[in-house]
């Protein structure tokens, strides 16, 4: 393939768009499932409650600090899979490319996406190629399905959550948010600061064993507070936060500050939040903090009967209500 950007002509079914696919996407995301001469992936028998997610994927700009659109479609997906107490298992992967899109860039982008798809041990077993004329785009969109295998005894969910169930986050928040928008080099801003994202399949691994375990979710866009107020419209409950437990680096704190950006609504790409039995709250901080990628958990609050609203008690004592997201403070973040 000679052409160092894409055209049109790459999503016509013609030549160039079977050298696209062969010679880029085939090459990096080569596995025994993946047969790019069928339309459909034949998958093994899996035991298990088999479950499905999709997901879409519009980050500006396409690379940043810590990942790219590529890593950040895995990790996004497997995600979601791995909350819902299911191991990862398959990728589908629709590549729509804007015209003009430079093909180097293209391949770096897929070959992060192939290394992420290895580390978290999934395999893209179908996708598809559309491109866009110049101008339709924002370079390059990614949307994915994932598949995974839950196994029947797990029970998770927003209905589990009971009076007194304590709160728990694996990390730091905001850190993909404030990675993002520095990329970006708007406001005059720069910093060394990394994307969060990653797989959070081994920090769900840890804390399924524990009998306690209520509800995982990624704390995704909207972030912390979005989960928050979603325990509580599924609860009837409020969710009372400890502002000094939360946390948040320096960096992500000094940058919200003067911009006006609140951490608690920054997307994470690599966070997990969880509800527990409040008598097992030691026993799943232990758990993350065993875990290179959970060292900076904390407890972070509880659930309480009450009106249900979210309340943040801050560091002087005071308590001040965490309002529904309304406007995006960040959009194209994810």
């Amino acid at each position: 393939m000679d052409e160092t950007h894409i055209s049109l002509a790459h999503g016509n079914g013609g030549r160039y768009m079977r050298e696209l696919i062969d010679e880029l996407f085939a090459r990096h995301l080569h596995n025994p499932l993946l047969n790019v001469q069928v339309d459909a992936a034949s998958l093994p028998h899996m035991d298990g409650v088999l479950m499905m997610t999709t997901d879409g994927f519009t980050v500006q700009p396409l690379e940043f600090p810590g990942g790219s659109i590529g890593s950040l479609a895995v990790h996004g997906t497997v995600n979601d899979l791995a909350v819902s107490g299911a191991t990862p298992r398959y990728l589908t992967l629709n590549a729509f490319i804007e015209e003009g899109m430079e093909i180097a860039q293209l391949e770096r982008i897929v070959a992060d996406l192939a290394l992420a798809a290895r580390e978290a041990n999934v395999a893209v077993v179908a996708g598809d190629t559309k491109v866009l004329r110049r101008g339709e785009g924002g370079g390059l969109y990614l949307a994915t399905t994932g598949i995974g295998v839950r196994p029947a005894e797990v029970k998770l969910g927003l209905d589990r959550i009971r009076d007194g169930d304590a709160i728990l986050v694996s990390g730091p928040v905001g850190d993909h948010g404030i990675a993002v928008l520095l990329a970006r080099e708007q406001f005059g801003l720069s910093g060394e600061l990394q994307s969060d994202a990653a797989s959070v399949f081994p920090l769900a691994q840890a804390l399924l064993p524990l009998s306690g375990l209520r509800f995982m979710r990624d704390p995704t866009r909207g972030g912390l507070a979005t989960v928050m107020h979603e325990i509580c419209r599924a609860t009837d409950m409020q969710v009372l936060l400890q502002q000094p437990a939360i946390p948040v680096r320096e960096q992500v704190s000094s940058v919200c500050e003067m911009l006006g950006y609140d951490a608690m609504f920054l997307a994470c790409e690599g966070r997990l939040v969880a509800v527990v039995d409040a008598t097992q709250t030691d026993a799943a901080l232990a758990a993350l903090q065993a875990l290179p990628q959970g060292q900076g958990a904390a407890i972070i609050g509880r659930v309480q009967a009450g009106r249900a609203q979210v309340v943040l008690e801050t560091e002087f004592g005071g308590q001040r209500l965490i309002e529904e997201l309304e406007d995006d403070p960040l959009p194209r973040i994810c």
